[in-house]
C-alpha cells in the first residue's frame, strides 16, 4: 500500500489478517519470548530479538508523515511484541504518530501476555489515551498442560490477567485460539478451558486458526511426545466442544484463516446456534459442508 515508505523492514514481515491495508512500523524485530514450538514466525537468524532505536523509529515516523500524512488510517506496531517496550517508548511513538500521521485513527500491537505483568492499568490507560487501540493476544489455549506442552511461558492465570488488564484500560482486545494444539489426547480439554478462559474474560474480537508447520513438525515434536495433527472430522468436533462451551454475548468471531478447513463467521452469542449447525453438518456430512479445497488453504 506504501511502496516507497522511509521504513526498514527485516523480513519476513507479519501482521493479523485485519491489519492488511495498515501502515507496519517496526518498533522491534522479532519476538522477546520466541520459545514457542509452534511458531516458526521469528526463528530467521535476523530475526533475533532487538529493540529499534528510538531515533530511528521516530525518523520513520516522521519522514511517512511527510509523503503520506494524509492517507494513513492505521498503523500496526510491529514485530511480535511491541509492547514490551518501556511505556515512556510507547508514549513517544504514539505521540510522533499522532503529529505526523494525522489522519490515523487506530493503532494496534501484538500482546504477550507476560509483558504485561510489569504494565499497570494505569500506565495501559495512559498508552490507550495516546492512541493504542487494539491488543492482539495469542492465547493459543487455556489449557496449562497444552501450554506447557508447547512452551508458551503461559497459563490460564497469565493470559487472563492480561485480558482483564486490557479491558480495564480500555483497550480493544482479539483473541487467538489455535485449534489442532492439543493432538488427540487432550483435545476436548484444550477446547472446554479454552473456552472458559474466553468467558472468564469476554473479548470483543475472537479467532481461531489450525496449527500449522510450514517448515516441518520435528521441532515441535521433539518437545510434545505423542502429538499428531488432528483428522479434518476431529478438527470439528474440537470446535464444536469449544463453540458450545463459549457463553459470549458481543464478541465478533471470525475462524476464517487460511488454514482453517471449514469458514466461520457470526457474533456471539446471537449466532452461536447457527455456528454449531454449520459444525455439526461438517461433522456429520462433510460432503455436503462448504469445506475450502486442500489447494486454497495456503499452508
Amino acid at each position: 500500500m506504501f511502496p516507497t515508505v522511509p521504513i526498514r523492514y527485516v523480513e519476513p514481515v507479519y501482521r493479523p489478517p485485519s491489519e492488511a491495508e495498515s501502515l507496519i512500523l517496526p518498533v522491534t524485530d522479532g519476538c522477546s519470548w520466541n520459545r514457542c514450538t509452534f511458531c516458526e514466525m521469528y526463528t530467521a537468524p535476523e530475526k533475533r530479538f532487538r529493540a529499534r532505536d528510538e531515533g530511528e523509529v521516530l525518523e520513520s515516523v516522521r519522514l511517512t508523515g511527510e509523503r503520506f500524512g494524509s492517507v494513513v488510517r492505521r498503523v500496526f506496531l510491529a514485530d511480535g511484541d511491541a509492547l514490551v517496550l518501556p511505556t515512556r517508548r510507547l508514549l513517544a511513538i504514539l505521540e510522533a504518530i499522532r503529529k505526523h500521521l494525522p489522519a490515523v485513527r487506530r493503532v494496534s500491537s501484538y500482546c504477550l501476555p507476560r509483558n504485561l505483568r510489569r504494565k499497570s492499568v494505569g500506565e495501559l490507560r495512559e498508552l490507550a489515551s495516546a492512541g493504542l487501540a487494539i491488543a492482539y493476544v495469542g492465547a493459543e489455549s487455556g489449557d496449562d498442560e497444552v501450554l506447557e506442552r508447547v512452551h508458551k511461558g503461559e497459563t490460564f492465570a497469565s493470559t487472563l490477567a492480561a485480558l482483564d488488564k486490557l479491558a480495564q484500560a480500555g483497550i480493544t482486545r482479539s483473541v487467538m485460539i489455535l485449534n489442532g494444539l492439543a493432538g488427540p489426547a487432550l483435545s476436548l480439554r484444550h477446547a472446554e478451558n479454552s473456552a472458559r478462559l474466553v468467558n472468564a474474560s469476554p473479548p470483543e474480537y475472537l479467532a481461531t486458526l489450525v496449527v500449522s508447520f510450514p517448515l516441518g513438525e520435528q521441532r515441535f515434536r521433539e518437545a510434545f511426545p505423542g502429538w499428531r495433527p488432528l483428522s479434518q472430522r476431529e478438527l470439528f468436533v474440537e470446535m464444536e466442544r469449544f463453540i458450545a462451551g463459549l457463553e459470549l454475548e458481543r464478541t465478533v468471531f471470525r475462524s476464517d484463516h487460511a488454514s482453517n478447513w471449514l469458514i466461520l463467521k457470526g457474533m456471539l452469542g446471537a449466532d452461536k446456534a447457527r455456528l454449531l449447525g454449520e459444525l455439526h453438518q461438517a461433522i456429520d456430512d462433510p460432503e455436503a459442508a462448504p469445506l475450502r479445497p486442500a489447494w486454497a488453504r495456503g499452508l
